[in-house]
């Protein structure tokens, strides 16, 4: 039996209807809006490989479905705007495709901007007017398109240790007036590039971490403001970054190589025609810079003494220079960017100051977030700032660093003596609330200090605000550590000596993360270093990138973190409707799930092997009580079931019937054998605890006649324990989920709402502002939990978002007609003690939103459905008569399709629009 709650179920809808319009429906406007590029607007450096374009209808009228459009193409806008000299003209389309449609015209070449625009055609017969014009421009698509060498300084022993940051220049003559100008910047290691003293753009940690052994990506940038007739100069700093730096829990560094490097190809394009390249090569001059050692765990410092002023522009001599080094190619295939860079977010002021018992002046910013401190400071040359930083403070009011290991989070900061002089870092990043600053020269006040918060540039796309500020807290800190983590890869913490890609992490809080924010283009660049990383034998290592290292079995393999390797791409084309990331992803989810085949043997019981388990599930780590503890047997079998059934499901989507067909069956015999040897004739699952029935729940792995007695038994327990949880990062996205799913939402809501340890709410108790990595990381006595492992800043227990989007603000998807097609609408009124939630989602077609209110003996549910989508509405515990739209009885209202009893609840089938249902509460 599956649960109608999981968001993995898939069930039958009815299909969208087309309804008469109305005689006033031709008077209502129809336009469109939102136009993108596979996951962008106007992207610059695209591969247009079999590219895709999308777009979203807005219209005010009801029930709108998009029956037709039409798509043109043109190389420059003037000529788009005129609709001559197309590229490509789609002509009228029956469709109501509207969302990730192949582009059908001719191929597209390297360093060429396309103008496009659509316009649509509803159900009714009204024509939308040509949507403003978008475009989207090509890179360097083919290797010999790139005629730049890799150049850095020369080699010598300091490559493979912490050294000053190189300075690369080179000066140019533009010979006429520009028409245009590109910059193609690739590197090992990090870089900054100038251009006659500017900074080239405001991406931050560039080229970005992917599986750098296969794929390096390069940036593309518009310069043409930035050059200038006559003598120019180019200049780029390069910093170890994740390439050369330390990296993992090893004390390792330089794991992807000694040597930095740099990839420059910038292209000129005259009024009159002509085309002009400067390209890194012999011709550059390298020095070392004023950054004497820049690492993303130690930190940077900085002599301000050595700065070379004007070394990016002309004129400079840099006959003190060395020339540089050529270097062999990048064994990587250089790609752009699919997902937005990491950038500035957000600026922060302290909140407090004060002097602690170590001398140090102590800022604090009143939340933790990665990036680091921006200085502010006046004093003599040679004077030393130091800035360290930490999550939260001793019982003494110190810093507490204890959770760092071997990490230092330190920056420091040498003066030159000119005035206000103002530091920020260049290659490295923190995670902290408090700054510990020490060798300040005079008085510090807040402008001494500003917080920069550094995260992928995701658009926020989800909203939720209840009645109860301290939910809506929890709220936020689940934000703030997915801002925080997702730094162009899904990092587990952002402070100690770690900030790695984990798997297990990323695939328990994906579905959270998709609530949040737009990560489609994020978690398609992150899956596809994880099939690069993945081995032959189909395992999938523990962390991606993968810097680790191993064989199959070492630092990989595991069960509930390898499976995001099937979970992930899954969750992906449920939220968005990416049935290509599916295609792409095809050949891993099938290699990982034959892997789990081979590691389970005959009788499809995974025992063999290192298995992380419910990993940090409450005393899991202490063997005097091990009441919570499930066995890793049952777990990793869970999930092998799980995958194998999720791969079933794609290869159904994709058309692989003989898969869908082996896969399924498959599903079926581990479930079987999950039953042999978990569970009992009365419903007991494993070791009795939470986790072990949230996933048997889950999962459907349970005969339909032990569903209902299993949760109740997981119902028991939580009640037992005073309605707390004692589940760990597997656990727990399941655990509300099969509760409110299985008639036990009332256990749901007070597990959830619960404030003691341990819970949700018991770390903002304790003044927390994001998520903890453990439930008890400063216990009800303040002490630390074991420094070791002990973030302060660690989204997975914060996978909860995904229930609280769907059952307090309602907003939840049907598989069946995937990226929110068709939404489903089911708010729980009154759960935990609430009055009032709102929630909205920009879908991949426009906003949905879901606002309810308890008044006195009415539920008020406001609703906006984006036009050329539906959604099903649930309001429980009420019948049709007690149920008005507007104040009209539903069989009189435009707009719904079908209304309908389902015993104690009414479903209510609407199209587009705004709604506004009450129902009158009554015996």
């Amino acid at each position: 039996m599956r649960l109608s709650c999981s968001p993995y179920v898939v069930s039958i809808v009815l299909p969208l209807a087309v309804v008469a319009p109305s005689p006033l429906l031709s008077q209502l406007p129809l336009s469109v809006d939102g136009l993108r590029v596979e996951y962008l607007a106007n992207p610059v450096g695209i591969d247009p490989a079999r590219l895709r374009l999308s777009w979203r209808l807005a219209s005010t009228a009801r029930n709108t479905m998009q029956a037709a459009y039409q798509l043109q193409v043109a190389s420059t806008e003037a000529n788009l705007t005129r609709g001559t000299d197309l590229l490509w003209d789609s002509g009228r389309i029956l469709s109501d495709a509207s969302v990730l449609v192949d582009y059908g015209g001719p191929p597209m070449v390297s360093r060429t901007r396309y103008y496009w625009r659509v316009r649509v055609w509803d159900s009714s017969g009204r024509a939308s007017s040509w949507s403003p014009a978008a475009y989207c421009e090509t890179g360097l698509l083919q290797s010999q398109d790139w005629t730049a060498q890799w150049i850095g300084p020369a080699p010598s022993a300091s490559d493979s240790l912490p050294s000053p940051s190189p300075l690369l220049r080179r000066a140019f003559r533009v010979g006429g007036p520009v028409r245009s100008a590109r910059l193609y910047v690739a590197s090992h290691g990090l870089y900054e590039v100038h251009l006659n003293g500017r900074r080239v753009g405001d991406q931050l940690f560039t080229p970005g971490w992917t599986s750098y052994r296969h794929r390096l990506q390069y940036q593309t940038y518009d310069v043409t403001s930035l050059l200038r007739r006559g003598e120019n100069a180019v200049g780029a700093m390069l910093g170890d970054g994740w390439y050369r730096g330390y990296l993992g829990f090893f004390g390792q560094r330089s794991l992807y190589g000694r040597r930095l490097a740099l990839r420059l190809q910038l292209e000129i394009r005259y009024q009159d025609g002509r085309t002009e390249r400067i390209v890194s090569d012999a011709d550059w001059k390298t020095t070392a810079g004023p950054v004497l050692a820049s690492d993303i765990y130690r930190g940077e410092t900085y002599d301000a003494r050595r700065e070379l002023p004007g070394w990016t522009t002309t004129p400079y001599d840099d006959h003190a220079w060395a020339p540089v080094a050529l270097l062999d190619p990048s064994p990587a295939t250089l790609v752009p960017p699919v997902s937005p860079p990491v950038r500035r977010v957000r600026e922060l002021r302290p909140m407090a100051i004060r002097q602690a018992p170590s001398g140090e002046t102590v800022f604090d910013l009143g939340q933790n977030f990665t990036g680091w401190a921006r200085l502010a400071v006046r004093g003599s040359a040679g004077t030393t700032i130091t800035l360290r930083y930490a999550e939260v403070l001793d019982r003494d009011g110190n810093l507490y660093t204890g959770n760092l290991r071997g990490a230092s989070q330190t920056d420091r900061y040498i003066l030159n003596g000119n005035g206000e002089e103002v530091y920020e870092p260049h290659f490295t990043f923190h995670g902290f609330r408090y700054v510990a600053v020490a060798g300040l020269p005079d008085h510090s006040d807040s402008a001494t200090i500003t917080g920069i918060a550094v995260s992928s540039d995701l658009v926020q796309t989800g909203l939720l605000v209840t009645s109860d500020s301290l939910l809506n807290r929890l709220q936020q800190n689940i934000v703030w550590g997915q801002r925080s983590n997702f730094l162009d890869v899904p990092t587990d913490c952002p402070q100690r000596d770690e900030r790695l890609g984990w798997t297990g992490d990323a695939q328990v809080f994906a579905r959270t993360a998709a609530f949040n924010m737009d990560v489609s283009g994020f978690f398609a660049k992150w899956l596809a270093d994880l099939a690069a990383d993945q081995d032959s034998s189909g395992s999938v290592p523990w962390v991606i990138p993968n810097p680790l290292g191993g064989d199959s079995t070492r630092f990989a393999g595991t069960a509930g973190w390898a499976d995001a390797a099937v979970i992930i791409p899954w969750t992906m084309y449920l939220v968005y409707g990416d049935r290509r990331l599916l295609e792409r992803q095809y050949a891993s989810m099938r290699a990982w799930v034959e892997y789990a085949r081979r590691r389970a043997g005959a009788d499809l019981i995974w025992k063999p092997g290192w298995q992380f388990g419910d990993w940090l599930a409450l005393h899991s780590d202490d063997p005097s009580y091990p009441g919570a503890t499930t066995g890793t047997d049952l777990i990793a079998t869970a999930f092998f079931a799980h995958s194998a059934d999720l791969l079933a499901r794609t290869a159904t989507v994709l058309g692989r019937n003989a898969d869908a067909t082996g896969y399924g069956a498959l599903f079926r015999a581990v479930r079987a054998a999950f039953n042999r040897e978990f569970v009992s004739s009365t419903g007991r699952v494993g070791e009795n605890t939470q986790t072990a029935y949230a996933l048997a729940l889950a999962f459907d792995l349970l005969p339909d006649s032990l569903v209902l007695p299993a949760a109740d038994r997981l119902a028991q327990d939580v009640r037992a324990r005073d309605e707390h949880l004692t589940t760990g990062f597997l656990g727990t996205p399941y655990l509300l989920h099969v509760l409110s799913g299985t008639g036990h939402a009332g256990v749901a809501f007070a597990l959830l709402t619960q404030r003691t340890y341990p819970s949700w709410l018991y770390p903002i108790t304790r003044g927390a502002t994001t998520m903890w990595e453990r439930w008890d990381g400063i216990r009800p006595d303040s002490s630390f939990e074991n420094p070791e492992m002990n973030s302060f800043n660690h989204y997975a227990f914060g996978a909860v978002g995904d229930w609280m989007y769907q059952n307090i603000g309602g907003i939840s998807l049907d598989p069946a007609a995937p990226g929110y097609r068709r939404s489903r609408i089911a708010p729980r009124p009154g759960g935990g003690g609430l009055t009032s939630a709102s929630a909205s989602l920009e879908t991949p077609y426009g906003p949905l939103t879901s606002a309810w209110r308890l008044e006195q003996d009415r539920f008020v549910l406001d609703l906006t459905v984006p036009a050329n989508t539906a959604a099903e509405v649930t309001l429980w515990d009420t019948r049709i008569d007690r149920v008005r739209e507007d104040g009209l009885p539903l069989n009189a209202v435009a707009g719904v399709r079908a209304a309908r009893q389902r015993g104690a609840d009414v479903v209510v089938d609407v199209g587009s629009g705004r709604y506004a249902f009450t129902v009158t509460r009554g015996p």
